[in-house]
């Protein structure tokens, strides 16, 4: 017999979902037979799966070694999450927000990727905040992504609970979201553009329209100007709706793209901030989070905004 009891990180799952997790090779007629069959209980009573685990409780498998050696997996070598320095900007009981640098991957693109995602749980495991027992059946999860060369807030679920209340807030639209971004040209008023976006797949890239257009969804962006240098303008902008590159995108397509953008800006102007300053990508940086209760957290930008304004100012680019 084996005895588990279920901690916070996995707390709010269905029952079915979690004894997946834990009996990763067993199908789900085997599953639900086992329950069926009373050969696996919760708190001491036959349960159907669809029950919602709370912490404390106790799930009992009448189950064989063999048996629960064959099903769990538990030989599969657990994978290693590195740890470098992060920066933290918020850590709860449930959530966790680090301030991402650019060049950071959000989530894995490809089995062999380090991401901020193994980053975020080799930190978790360092501070004792999970265990590696508990990443059986629970891993931490980034919430928002990111594009790799956008810095700025990432949010993480470090439980079932946080993840779920951060996704309900993004979906919502009860989080508030607000980037800073240098773009080409000069915007000297407060406005919200309208538009709609098309991604193309193979290309991942995506085009804006003015008028609706096959599947393409509408989008909102707010901006406000905040300062001006020679021919460029910093903004801070309010992302209202959030598809693919949004931002980027839809600034480029009323014709101020962001400085240092190779798949909407100018290529002319990027070689030269590239050449001048070292600037190899997209100067966008996720500056600021609202969430419903009204908790602000900022990420302060990276040193290439200030190094690109004073840049500007003495006529270098």
């Amino acid at each position: 017999m084996k005895v588990f009891t279920i901690h916070k990180n996995e707390a709010g799952q269905r029952f079915d979902k979690y004894l997946k997790k834990r009996l990763s090779q067993a199908s789900n007629g085997f599953l639900y037979k086992m329950l069926r069959k009373k050969n696996i209980l919760l708190n001491g009573k036959k349960a159907s799966g669809m029950e919602k685990l709370c912490e404390g409780d106790e799930i009992k498998m009448f189950l064989s070694e063999e048996t629960f050696e064959k099903f769990s997996g538990q030989y599969v070598e657990m994978p290693s999450y590195p740890t470098m320095p992060l920066e933290i900007l918020l850590e709860s009981e449930d959530i966790l927000m680090i301030n991402k640098p650019a060049g950071m991957l959000s989530q894995k693109a490809n089995v062999s990727d380090i991401s901020a995602n193994e980053y975020i749980i080799g930190y978790l495991l360092e501070s004792g905040s999970i265990t590696e027992k508990e990443l059986e059946t629970f891993k931490p999860s980034v919430c928002n992504r990111l594009d790799r060369n956008t810095s700025g807030i990432l949010i993480a679920g470090k439980t079932l609970k946080g993840l779920q209340s951060m996704a309900e807030q993004l979906k919502s639209r009860h989080m508030e979201k607000y980037y800073l971004c240098v773009v080409k040209g000069l915007l000297t008023k407060e406005e919200e553009i309208h538009g709609w976006l098309l991604k193309k797949e193979k290309t991942n890239t995506v085009t804006v329209s003015k008028q609706p257009t096959g599947n393409a969804g509408f989008i909102r962006t707010g901006y406000c100007p905040l300062e001006h240098w020679g021919g460029y303008t910093l903004l801070k902008v309010h992302l209202i709706t959030g598809r693919s590159h949004q931002i980027r995108a839809h600034l480029a397509a009323i014709g101020h793209p962001v400085v240092g953008d190779r798949k909407y800006g100018s290529k002319k102007d990027n070689d030269l901030f590239a050449k001048r300053l070292g600037l190899r990508h997209q100067l966008l940086h996720a500056f600021q989070i609202v969430l419903s209760d009204g908790t602000k957290v900022e990420a302060p930008p990276p040193e290439m905004f200030a190094k690109v304004s004073e840049a500007i100012e003495r006529g270098v680019v």
